[in-house]
């Protein structure tokens, strides 16, 4: 196949994704620089994004979304790991069931997902219910709190990290582990200094998918952090959906999606050192 039909067979799909995502970024960029807009339209200038970055409000729920895809990424792949691990090296003949009941909750809706942590969280929900039952005074205080953020986002993120990291565990021989034990390493020798460099590639590109995707979350903060706990999801919704400043919601946007693409690359940059070192 030479180079140009090579090329035009992926123009449809070049045009299609400048369509889908090219222009609709150009144009919220035009409403970021027209404070006020659609109310009052001023002349073109930068107000939204130093409102953006200097207000403290917006800067206390760019930090908490930080930290919160920070802890979400780890809370996800601490899970995720060893049933990536078991998933790669097992020879049972439930494996494909066992996949299915991984990929089954991406069929689902974030929304759904979340009403389903609702149901257990919530103050007359599941987890209250038996906590009531095995005699616990009070029920506890679960909902619209970062925990259920953090434990209904990593939720979601868990199937993504699954799935990547078998990929890649399946690429390595087991040989080669079982070449490093043979050697005399135990088995967390042998998974830190053998089998953790191998997947690095792969790690990395879970561990900054996973980021990204709690970074942008929205239906997952909005009803399991309710209005006591905002993320940068919910909070270019408000600015757009109920304050009606497209402006300012365009700009933080744009601070969220320059904030996440600065911190996936230097996520990865520690992480890899991290690999080379150990």
């Amino acid at each position: 196949m030479n180079r140009v039909t090579a090329t035009g067979l992926m123009l449809p799909a070049l045009l299609l994704t400048f369509m889908s995502l090219a222009v609709p970024l150009v144009v919220l960029f035009v409403i970021s620089l027209r404070p006020g807009y659609p109310i009052t339209v001023d002349a073109f200038g930068a107000a939204s994004y130093a409102e953006a970055l200097l207000d403290p409000y917006y800067l206390r729920i760019l930090g908490r979304t930080v930290l919160m895809a920070l802890a979400i990424t780890a809370v996800a792949l601490f899970f995720a790991m060893p049933i990536a691990h078991f998933l790669a090296r097992t020879s049972s003949r439930f494996k494909s069931i066992l996949l299915l009941a991984i990929i089954l909750p991406l069929f689902v809706g974030n929304a759904v997902r979340a009403i389903g942590w609702m149901v257990l969280l919530g103050e007359r929900g599941v987890v209250n219910t038996l906590a009531l039952e095995l005699g616990s005074a009070s029920p506890f205080a679960l909902m619209y709190t970062w925990k259920a953020v953090l434990l209904g986002a990593a939720a979601v993120n868990l199937p993504y990290l699954v799935l990547t990291l078998q990929s890649v565990l399946e690429q390595i021989n087991p040989s080669v582990e079982e070449a490093s034990g043979s050697l005399g390493a135990t088995p967390t020798q042998t998974w830190l200094l053998v089998t953790l460099p191998l997947m690095a590639p792969g790690l990395l590109a879970a561990c900054s998918l996973s980021f990204i995707l709690a970074m942008n979350a929205y239906a997952t903060p909005v009803l399991l952090g309710g209005p006591r706990f905002r993320m940068m999801g919910p909070a270019i919704a408000e600015e757009i959906i109920v304050q009606s400043d497209w402006s300012v919601g365009a700009a933080l946007a744009f601070v969220l999606i320059v904030v996440t693409m600065a911190l996936s690359v230097l996520l990865t940059r520690v992480v890899a050192r991290s690999l080379v070192k150990s």
